[in-house]
């Protein structure tokens, strides 16, 4: 999700080059480390517990995205709802993990619950928080002054509780089926290279740092329940991830080929926060037993047992499953605004994995694939209602880095994996009785290291420009201050039009759009050179052709769709976009045999 965090996380943990698997290809480590390149098969045995690795890394986020969009749609207080809403989640990312590796960049990545899409959901409760009453009974006294008496009135709901949750997910699925088209759109025309001649780190960084701030909301909503748990959570997943990093567990091993020996692999530093949420969870269910959170029904062990006894086994997602799709404009503009930022992560993640695989940069129509899939997916994701879309999770990048496996088939695997997840419905019916504020540890670790990969990116742009730091600095304050005042004076805006007023707030209380208007416009009208802006830096100059001979794990080739060789040919493919060129064709072999040939002396 975020860009170029493969290569933070690269540098940030150990490799593990003492790590030993009975497997000959182990010891068959290249200089660059890597085990299994991404053309590689490794073992059945092998495969899954890798696949199972990659699928646990991520699973904490698909929880936490999964009840922002229960709360943004009045469902957080009904578990037969949050249980469906995450069986989805879950089916999708699996559908869109097998799409991007079979078929979209052909990178082992795994594609999860954008983060982007927390912004306009947050938005959402924060401009309407009456948006949940209408399924409510309210009572209200009044005085009779002819009586002297008072009186109750009584107003019965008009919209039952179940209504009313799916005509909100409703608003959400058409539009995100919008944004969703429009993304493909954007990867099948090849408009993705158009956007990155305008759009870079000087406009990005605080767009998205933005999202990490607004982020901060969510995370104490959940923490606050009780913060001793949700601050001891977060403590130990610092203490796994970061204070033990250069340490690593002795893990005791039989094999036929070694006997008994010791395998050090840091399995607390990749399992960091999944370890901290179930020693988190532990806590809850002892101070749940001791009598400790008595009235604090959210951060209790015993309560949700119900769900998970009333949740079928097994659930299928289904298209329309939550109703046919509505429409809102204000709700569209704020997918729209995450779509664009999730298409340029994705393209540095994309980039990202590709260098630590040590395997050519993707060339454009991998890329235009790529986010082509992601868009289709999207749109998916729409119809199933999920309420968000599905992104590149660079975390996962950073973990091939870590365990030095690049094989597209552990991915596949791990696809699959969600897919199981998704359809088992007392998986999801479990995870949605974690604590709450179990989860709002884990939240501040992982939107501290977002922001943290966020600023990161400011390496590749002059800081000591005044242009760059002043467009900057801007575009986050007005970014923070015009939500702030349409929140605190949400009648400040009368265009005489209540349907206006109401897109209005919502766009002006988004702060993606404010502080990304701004930062693009400024960015772009500025005099300033293109390495002072950084997106020489952000765009691959360099030919993956032409320098193919120092990647050592894989050449251009591995791009290339599934499809019979004879398609492949055709001299129409040079004219779509996601497609190669037949005469752009040429495999690190042909590189070298290339240039042995020029070294020849001529006749």
């Amino acid at each position: 999700m975020e860009n170029h965090v493969g290569e933070e996380a690269t540098k940030m943990v150990p490799h593990t080059e003492d790590v030993h698997v009975e497997d000959p290809a182990v010891e068959e480590v290249d200089v660059d480390g890597m085990i299994y390149k991404v053309t590689d098969n490794p073992p059945m045995h092998l495969t899954i517990l890798f696949a199972f690795q990659q699928a646990l890394l991520s699973l904490a986020n698909q929880l936490a995205l999964s009840l922002m969009v229960a709360e943004a749609v009045c469902g957080d207080k009904n578990p037969e709802f949050k249980t469906k809403l995450l069986s989805t989640t879950l089916f999708m990312d699996g559908i869109t993990t097998l799409a991007m590796v079979l078929i979209g960049v052909r990178l082992p990545l795994f594609q999860g619950a954008a983060f982007e899409y927390v912004v306009p959901l947050l938005a959402l409760q924060t401009l309407y928080p009456d948006r949940c009453d209408a399924g409510k009974t309210t009572v209200t006294t009044l005085f009779n002054e002819t009586t002297g008496m008072n009186f109750t009135i009584v107003k019965n709901a008009t919209v039952d509780e179940w209504e009313l949750i799916m005509s909100h997910v409703q608003y959400l699925q058409g539009s995100l089926m919008t944004a969703g088209f429009i993304h493909f759109l954007i990867g099948a025309t090849g408009f993705v290279g158009l956007i990155l001649n305008f759009v870079g780190p000087v406009t990005i960084v605080p767009t998205i740092l933005l999202i990490g701030i607004y982020m901060q909301r969510a995370a104490v909503k959940f923490v606050s329940v009780h913060w001793g748990i949700g601050l001891l959570t977060a403590g130990l997943s610092i203490i796994f991830s970061l204070y033990l990093a250069r340490w690593r567990l002795p893990i005791p091993l039989w094999t036929k080929k070694r006997g008994c020996h010791v395998m050090r692999y840091p399995v607390h530093q990749v399992f960091a926060i999944l370890i901290a949420m179930l020693i988190g969870w532990g806590v809850s269910g002892i101070f749940t037993a001791c009598g400790l959170l008595e009235g604090n029904d959210l951060a209790r062990t015993d309560i949700g047992h119900d769900a998970i006894a009333d949740a079928n086994w097994f659930y299928f997602p289904y298209p329309g499953q939550f109703g046919p799709p509505d429409f809102s404009v204000s709700v569209f503009v704020g997918f729209l605004i995450a779509t664009i930022i999730s298409v340029l992560d994705s393209i540095g993640d994309y980039y990202a994995c590709a260098k630590t695989c040590n395997v050519p940069p993707p060339p454009n129509h991998a890329i235009n694939r790529g986010i082509a899939i992601e868009g289709l997916c999207t749109f998916l994701s729409g119809i199933m209602g999920c309420g968000h879309a599905t992104s590149t999770y660079g975390g996962n990048v950073g973990a091939v880095g870590i365990t030095k496996v690049g094989s597209r088939q552990v991915f596949v695997l791990c696809g699959i994996i969600y897919i199981a997840f998704g359809l088992v419905g007392k998986f999801s019916a479990v995870f949605i009785t974690i604590p709450y504020p179990v989860l709002g540890g884990a939240l501040i670790t992982m939107f501290g290291m977002f922001i943290g990969v966020v600023l990161s990116n400011l390496q590749y742009v002059n800081l000591t420009s005044t242009r760059n730091l002043a467009i900057i600095g801007l575009s986050v304050i007005m970014g923070l201050a015009v939500p702030y005042w349409v929140e605190k004076t949400p009648e400040g805006i009368k265009t005489g039009n209540e349907n206006a007023d109401r897109i209005l707030r919502t766009l002006l209380g988004n702060a993606n759009l404010t502080g990304a208007l701004l930062a693009c416009f400024m960015d772009n009208t500025l005099p300033g050179t293109k390495e002072e802006r950084g997106i020489t830096a952000w765009q691959s100059s360099e030919n993956p052709e032409e320098n193919a001979t120092q990647y050592t794990q894989g050449d251009i080739s591995l791009y290339e769709p599934l499809l019979p060789e004879r398609i492949k040919n055709l001299p129409i493919m040079k004219y779509i976009p996601f497609l190669p060129n037949p005469k752009s064709k040429q495999t690190k072999q042909d590189v070298i045999l290339n240039e042995e040939m020029h070294s020849l002396p001529s006749l």
